[in-house]
């Protein structure tokens, strides 16, 4: 059985360790500056903690993400799982993996008059050859992870050395956010990793290893999903915390508008040009093999509940993501942060209250009304992040408390649950037998 949790383990760090693990520390660590343990620990909960609980959480119910957001309404369930789906896929989480790839690989050696013209021709060879792979995926993919991941490790490992001996620049000063308060904007930054909503669309990937390991009952399945998570959760927050750091050295050492664009300079300036070239090749190849992966996830999900075929959804999914791909990265990053802040709240109330579930018996009231109050700040917040005036409605926001640290939502999503459970405290049956 320990075998299994090391091997399951190591699969969940695969899923996880994408485009948004390696852009996001960086640029972290490089605007907290000495404020940087805080900020870090902050990001830690979001980027690691809330993906491990999770897929816990579909754990519980031994089946997708739909089964779980069912609690709330059945309608909710296919919404919000479709939307997660669409955040993880062609809107944000493909397009960002190709984009990466090219700006860690290609851009890095080019000039910006060209860099328009390359990222088309990069991103029309990477998707036509994910498309290939995509309508007939094989082990060859899985192959391919078993030796890249650990290839990119190694890498990501030396780039981590290297900054130790070789990148000597003092941290810079926090920028304001982060010395007001690093923590909480440490935990909102985290949300951009994605990887607390993907857990909720693969976590049934983990679920379904353990079961062929014979891993049925239930409390068995959570047990060894966490002993699975917490080896992910090492990985995870030693890298986060490793390449976070090198952004904090590389803050006085020019202007970068992503993380990728850091992570190269860096590669570049204690290793040279092959330095930046191999690890941007390697990332290319992780972010090829994540692409694959999240087109086949999308496109099974979406056969399930639409008439269109898979290899139809396969040929959209790509077309639609090689679009957006070509908007660049920082496009697509100031695009996805205001529906990542609506997001990740509702993710977040909807795993923590899986956690509670027996406690309040399963009462369907405190799902709706705590998971309504919730969306409501969170949709006030993401328009705002976007830029719509909300000058009106700003003042009563502004009287929540955490308000000013990006987590308004939560005293609203507590009062919700409690109002919830009072209004249908005796309900004739509990919606989920505990």
């Amino acid at each position: 059985m320990n075998k299994d949790v090391f091997i399951i383990g190591f699969m969940l760090f695969a899923l996880f360790f994408g485009a948004g693990n390696l852009i996001y520390p960086p640029v972290l660590g490089m605007e907290a500056g000495t404020s940087y343990p805080g900020a870090i620990i902050g990001f830690v909960i979001t980027g690691v903690g809330l993906p491990i609980l999770a897929v816990t959480a579909i754990a519980f119910v031994k089946n997708d993400a739909r089964e779980l957001a069912n609690r709330v309404h059945p309608t909710f369930g296919i919404v919000f799982t479709s939307v997660i789906y669409l955040a993880i896929g062609p809107f944000f989480g493909i397009p960002r993996a190709a984009t990466v790839g090219f700006e860690m690989s290609v851009e890095p050696f080019l000039n910006s008059d060209t860099s328009s013209i390359a990222l088309l021709l990069f991103t029309s060879i990477f998707f036509l050859f994910v498309y290939i792979v995509c309508l007939n995926p094989s082990k060859m993919v899985d192959r391919i992870g078993q030796y890249l991941t650990p290839i990119l490790l190694i890498s990501i490992v030396g780039l981590i050395v290297g900054g130790f001996f070789l990148l000597d620049s003092p941290q810079a000063s926090p920028i304001k956010k982060y010395q007001e308060s690093p923590l909480f904007t440490g935990f909102v930054e985290g949300y951009l990793t994605m990887d607390a909503i993907a857990a909720l669309a693969f976590g049934i990937i983990v679920v379904n290893a353990f079961k062929e390991r014979r891993v049925e009952n239930r409390s068995d399945l959570v047990q060894a999903t966490l002993k699975a998570g917490a080896i992910t959760g090492i990985g995870l927050i030693a890298v986060y915390s490793s390449i976070g750091w090198i952004g904090t050295k590389m803050a006085n050492s020019g202007t970068y508008t992503n993380g990728g664009e850091i992570l190269s300079a860096a590669a570049n300036s204690m290793f040279g040009t092959l330095g930046a070239l191999l690890l941007g090749v390697i990332v290319t190849l992780a972010c090829f093999t994540t692409s694959v992966g999240l087109i086949v996830a999308c496109g099974q999900f979406f056969a399930k509940i639409t008439p269109i075929s898979y290899q139809w959804l396969v040929l959209i999914i790509t077309i639609g993501s090689f679009l957006i791909a070509n908007q660049g990265l920082n496009t697509i990053i100031s695009i996805s942060v205001p529906v990542l802040v609506f997001l990740y709240p509702i993710a977040i109330v909807l795993i923590l209250l899986t956690f509670l579930h027996k406690l309040f018996h399963g009462n369907q009231g405190v799902y709706r009304i705590s998971i309504l109050f919730t969306a409501i700040v969170s949709l006030y917040d993401g328009m705002a992040e976007f830029g719509f005036d909300m000058s009106a409605i700003t003042p009563i926001m502004e009287k929540l408390p955490f308000f000013q640290i990006g987590l308004g939502w939560l005293l609203p999503a507590i009062i919700g649950g409690i109002i919830g459970y009072l209004l249908t405290k005796n309900p004739s049956k509990p919606f989920i037998e505990s």
